[in-house]
């Protein structure tokens, strides 16, 4: 049995549309973070980062319970978990080198650059609103750059890692919602759009998107 604790669209959204592709019965436990339940002394004690998400896997054959937090390493727990959904390409696979380069750098790079973008008061000890301006304006640049070379990974792909459906993929959709306010968004780019699209198609990303109330309405037009 797994639980997710998480929020909506939030870091927890990969692992979510993880669970959901998987199919298996999970419980969603909310985090709210709007009273800062992430750092009360209940949550720390599952997760001392007092960051969003953490996942709660319990063996009932065994009754050993395994508590995961970050959520690449959570979603690629669950493709391991599960590997006839093939998720995870095989070991031995050459594009499972792939799958880790592409994870590293959703995960490691994208993700690191939009958490400057959202929380640029964190990254600089100046004052002031141009001093924060001029942050998120710099990110922004730096992001819609490497949305570009995604897009060029993405010309002729219907996935960024070999011809099936991975963890990768969920990521990436992930970030790509937290940036459609850009001046430039994920969806103004030719192949990117294709692929998110044919991605809001499938039933476990609907379904989360339901669960989460985030509308699909701009990637069905």
């Amino acid at each position: 049995m797994y639980q997710l604790y998480y929020y909506p669209l939030n870091a927890s959204m990969a692992p979510h549309f993880v669970l959901e592709e998987i199919g298996i019965d999970y419980q969603l436990n909310l985090v709210d973070r709007t009273s800062n339940a992430q750092k009360s002394t209940e949550y720390l004690n599952l997760n001392p980062t007092g960051r969003i998400p953490t996942l709660i896997d319990h063996s009932e054959t065994s009754g050993d319970t395994l508590v995961i937090f970050e959520s690449a390493a959570i979603c690629m727990h669950l493709c391991d978990k599960n590997p006839e959904l093939n998720l995870i390409p095989k070991i031995g696979d050459p594009d499972r080198a792939l799958f880790y380069q592409w994870l590293m750098y959703l995960n490691n790079t994208l993700q690191a650059e939009l958490m400057i973008y959202f929380y640029p008061d964190k990254h600089t000890t100046e004052t002031g609103e141009n001093s924060i301006s001029a942050i998120v304006t710099a990110q922004e640049t730096r992001i819609t750059a490497m949305f570009a070379l995604l897009d060029n990974e993405l010309a002729g792909k219907d996935f960024l890692v070999g011809d099936c459906i991975t963890a990768c993929d969920f990521f990436l959709f992930m970030l790509a919602v937290w940036a459609d306010e850009f001046e430039t968004p994920p969806l103004s780019w030719p192949n990117l759009s294709r692929y998110l699209k044919n991605l809001a198609k499938r039933p476990s990303v609907i379904k989360v998107c339901k669960k989460e109330n985030l509308s699909l309405a701009d990637y069905q037009s």
